[in-house]
C-alpha cells in the first residue's frame, strides 16, 4: 500500500512512457533481430506433443504440435478414427520438410509468418498415435467444435469465425471479396467482439458479486478458444488491466492504459510487432481514443467518422498487405458495421446456444454476403505501390501535424504523399525483365523504362489445383505500381504456360492478347469467351510488336501437329542485349529457326520445355551460344526437368533456374546489366 501512491505518480508520468517505449523496442530488436531461432528437432522422425491447433479439410490435417516448449507445423492426409484430437498427446512419424521464402518480390512470406509465430520446423505426418487425451480446457474447445461441424457449410464457416477466430472455413473467394471491400475487420475478433461479450455478461451477472472476476476468466477462456490471437489478448488484457487499476484507485487514460496493454504484450511476445492483427488493433484503437472527443453526433455519423479515422491510420498497414485501397470502405462500413455488430455476431452466439434458429441464421448469412457481393461491384480501387519508410514517416507526421492543429484541411498532404509514391516508380529509366518462379511452369515480365509498357509472357498454371500461381505475380506488379498489362502473349495453349490466364484478366487490367497458331485447344476457347464478352482485343500470326525502346519479334518456321512446336517463340534486343524465349518448342522447331533465321548470339535463353530433353539440342545452343540460360522448373517436379544430359549442353552459358534462385530479376540501366535472385 506505501508503494501505491510511488506507483501512482509513475504511470501517470509521460517520462515514464518515453522510457518504458525505449526499453521496449531495444527489447524486440534484441529478442526479435538479434538472436536467431532454429529447431532443435530437424532430425527427428518421430516426435510426442499435444496438438494446439488444428484445421480440417476433407482428407488434410494442417496441426501445430507442441514439442516440449517448440512447436512445430504438421500436415497429414489420410483418414483418423477419430478427427477431434486437439488439445491430445499424440505421437507422430513421419519427416521434416522444406518452407520456403517467397520467390516472388513483396509477396506473402510463408517461412517468415512461421518465424514470427515461432515455428521453425515443419513435418510431413505419415502416422498419428494417440497416447492421452485433452484436458477441460481443451474439451470444451472440441466440444463447441463438434457443435459447430453439425451446422450447415454456411452457418458452420461463420460461427467458426466467430466463436473460435477460425477463418479457414469461409470460402475463399467471399472473403477475398470482403478485403476488397474493406470490411475484413470485421470478421476478426476484436475489441468490438469482445466490448459486446463484456456487455452481454455485465447484463446476466448484474446481481452477482465478483462479476468481473468471473468476467475476466470467461475472456480469457475466450482468448484460448482464439488461439490467443493478437486481436483478443489487446482487448482481453486491456479489460483486465483497467479493471485491476480500479480496484487499486489507480486513475489512467484510457490511452495509457492501452500503452501498457502494448509493452505487456511485447515483453510477453516481441514477435507481435510482426502480426498484423496486432497492429491494427492497437494503431486504430490508440487513434479512436485519441480522437475520442471529436467522435461526436448520431449513430450514423460516429460510424463514419471512426471508419475514416481507422481508414486514414492503418492505411499504410494496408497498403503493405495488398498495394491497393478501397475508397469506399469508408462508406461500405456504415452498412456492415451495423449489421455484424448488432446483428451477425450476437446472432452467432445465440444461435450456437439455440441450434433450431440456424435456417433463420443462414438467410441472414445470405443476406450479408449478397450485400457484400453488391457493394463489390462498387469498389474504387486504387493501387499503391509499396511504400518507403520515409513515406511511411511523413505520412504518419501529417497526421500528428492534423491531430495537433486539428487542422482537416492538412489531408490534401496525405493525397500529396500518395501521388509521390505513386509517380515515384514511373521515374526509373531501367528496363526490367522479370522471370518468375511459378513452379512447375513459365512465366516472365517485362517492364519498359518508365513503365510504358508491360508485357507478360505467359501466367503459369498448376494442374489439378485451385491455386492460381498468377495471383502473387498480380500482388508483385501492383507493389510497383503497375495497374496494366499491356500485352499479354501466350506461347501455347498447355495449362502450365496458360492455365491461369483466364483469372489473371478476370483480376487484373489486361488491354491485348496475343495467342498462338494455328489451332486453338480448350483452354484457349475458354479464353478466347472471354476475351470477347470483356472485349479484349485478340491476336494470332503476328510478326513484331513495335514499342518505343524495343521491338519484340515472333520467330515462325511452320505449322506443327502438336502445341509444344507451334509455341510463339520471341526475340528482342534491347540495347546490346538479346533475348530469345523458346516456349516449349522441340529440337526439330530449333532445326528450322537455324534455317530460317541468322540468329545472333544470345544473352538472355528462356530454355525451351522447362529443360526438357525435347528441346536444347547441342547444335543449337552452340549456334546461339547463350551467356545466360534461364530455366522455369518446379522442384522435384515428376518430369525430371531439367534433363542431365540438357544441363551438359547448357554449362558454358551462367544457369539460372526458378527451382533453385526463385524469381530472376534483369535490370538494364544504360548498357549496364544487373541479376537479382530470390531464392527460396
Amino acid at each position: 500500500m506505501q508503494l501505491l501512491p510511488k506507483l501512482k505518480t509513475k504511470l501517470q508520468s509521460n517520462t515514464f512512457y518515453l522510457i518504458l517505449s525505449i526499453i521496449v523496442i531495444i527489447y524486440i530488436f534484441i529478442k526479435t533481430y538479434v538472436i536467431k531461432y532454429e529447431s532443435k528437432l530437424i532430425n527427428n522422425t518421430s516426435l510426442v506433443g499435444t496438438i494446439t491447433n488444428l484445421v480440417r479439410e476433407d482428407e488434410h490435417l494442417r496441426f501445430t504440435l507442441k514439442v516440449q516448449d517448440e512447436l512445430v507445423i504438421c500436415d497429414y492426409y489420410g483418414e483418423l478414427a477419430n478427427s477431434y484430437i486437439l488439445g491430445k498427446k499424440v505421437k507422430i512419424e513421419g519427416t521434416s520438410k522444406e518452407v520456403r521464402n517467397n520467390t516472388i518480390p513483396n509477396t506473402f512470406n510463408y517461412k517468415k509468418y512461421l518465424y514470427h509465430n515461432k515455428i521453425y520446423l515443419a513435418y510431413n505426418v505419415n502416422k498419428i498415435d494417440v497416447l492421452e487425451g485433452e484436458n477441460i480446457f481443451y474439451k470444451g474447445k472440441n466440444y463447441i467444435i463438434k457443435k459447430i461441424d453439425k451446422f450447415d457449410e454456411l452457418s458452420k464457416s461463420y460461427l467458426s469465425l466467430f466463436l473460435l477466430g477460425d477463418k479457414n472455413y469461409l470460402d475463399d473467394e467471399v472473403y477475398n471479396t470482403y478485403l476488397k471491400n474493406g470490411v475484413v475487420h470485421l470478421f476478426a475478433i476484436s475489441g468490438m467482439h469482445i466490448s459486446l461479450l463484456v456487455s452481454i455478461l455485465n447484463y446476466l451477472l448484474k446481481k452477482i458479486k465478483g462479476k468481473k472476476i468471473i468476467i475476466g476468466l470467461f475472456l480469457v477462456y475466450f482468448a484460448f478458444l482464439t488461439n490467443f490471437s493478437a486481436s483478443v489478448m489487446r482487448a482481453v488484457t486491456f479489460y483486465i488491466m483497467k479493471n485491476i487499476f480500479k480496484l487499486l484507485n489507480i486513475t489512467l487514460s484510457n490511452v495509457k492504459i492501452l500503452l501498457l496493454t502494448a509493452f505487456l504484450l511485447l515483453f510477453i511476445n516481441p514477435f507481435f510487432i510482426y502480426n498484423q492483427g496486432f497492429l491494427y488493433s492497437f494503431l486504430i484503437t490508440f487513434s479512436i481514443m485519441l480522437l475520442s472527443k471529436d467522435i461526436t453526433g448520431n449513430y450514423v455519423k460516429k460510424i463514419f467518422k471512426i471508419s475514416l479515422i481507422a481508414f486514414l491510420v492503418s492505411l499504410p498497414l494496408t497498403v503493405s498487405n495488398n498495394y491497393e485501397i478501397n475508397i469506399l470502405s469508408i462508406f461500405s462500413n456504415l452498412l456492415f458495421v451495423p449489421l455484424v455488430s448488432l446483428v451477425i455476431f450476437p446472432f452467432s452466439l445465440i444461435v450456437f446456444l439455440i441450434p433450431f434458429l440456424q435456417p433463420l441464421f443462414h438467410l441472414c448469412l445470405s443476406i450479408l454476403e449478397c450485400l457484400n457481393n453488391i457493394i463489390y461491384h462498387w469498389k474504387l480501387i486504387i493501387i499503391i505501390p509499396k511504400m518507403s519508410l520515409i513515406l511511411i514517416i511523413l505520412y504518419y507526421l501529417v497526421l500528428i501535424l492534423m491531430y495537433k492543429r486539428k487542422n482537416s484541411k492538412l489531408i490534401f498532404l496525405i493525397g500529396f504523399i500518395l501521388i509521390i509514391n505513386g509517380e515515384i516508380p514511373k521515374l526509373d529509366s531501367s528496363f526490367y525483365a522479370y522471370y518468375i518462379d511459378v513452379s512447375q511452369g513459365d512465366s516472365a515480365v517485362l517492364i519498359s523504362p518508365y513503365q510504358r509498357d508491360v508485357i507478360m509472357i505467359d501466367t503459369g498454371g498448376i494442374v489439378g489445383s485451385d491455386y492460381h500461381v498468377v495471383s502473387n505475380t498480380i500482388t508483385f506488379l501492383k507493389s510497383l505500381g503497375i495497374k496494366k498489362i499491356d500485352k499479354l502473349i501466350i506461347t501455347h495453349g498447355d495449362y502450365d504456360h496458360m492455365g491461369d490466364a483466364t483469372y489473371l484478366i478476370n483480376h487484373f487490367k489486361v488491354k491485348e492478347v496475343y495467342l498462338n497458331t494455328p489451332s486453338n485447344n480448350l483452354l484457349e476457347e475458354d479464353l478466347l469467351n472471354l476475351l470477347n464478352k470483356k472485349k479484349i482485343p485478340e491476336y494470332s500470326d503476328v510478326k513484331t510488336i513495335l514499342l518505343p525502346n524495343y521491338h519484340i519479334n515472333f520467330l515462325k518456321t511452320l505449322d506443327y501437329d502438336n502445341e509444344n512446336d507451334n509455341s510463339n517463340i520471341l526475340y528482342f534486343q534491347y540495347h546490346n542485349y538479346n533475348f530469345l524465349f523458346m516456349g516449349d518448342a522441340s529440337t526439330k522447331v530449333e532445326e528450322n529457326l537455324l534455317k530460317k533465321y541468322k540468329l545472333p548470339v544470345i544473352d538472355f535463353l528462356k530454355v525451351g520445355h522447362h529443360g526438357s530433353k525435347t528441346s536444347s539440342s547441342d547444335l543449337f545452343i552452340n549456334s546461339i551460344k547463350p551467356k545466360y540460360s534461364i530455366i522455369s522448373v518446379g522442384k522435384n517436379n515428376r518430369y525430371g526437368h531439367p534433363n542431365e544430359e540438357v544441363l551438359n549442353i547448357l554449362a558454358k552459358s551462367q544457369i539460372l533456374r526458378t527451382d533453385m534462385d526463385g524469381s530472376i530479376r534483369l535490370k538494364i540501366k544504360g548498357y549496364n546489366l544487373e541479376i537479382d535472385k530470390y531464392p527460396p
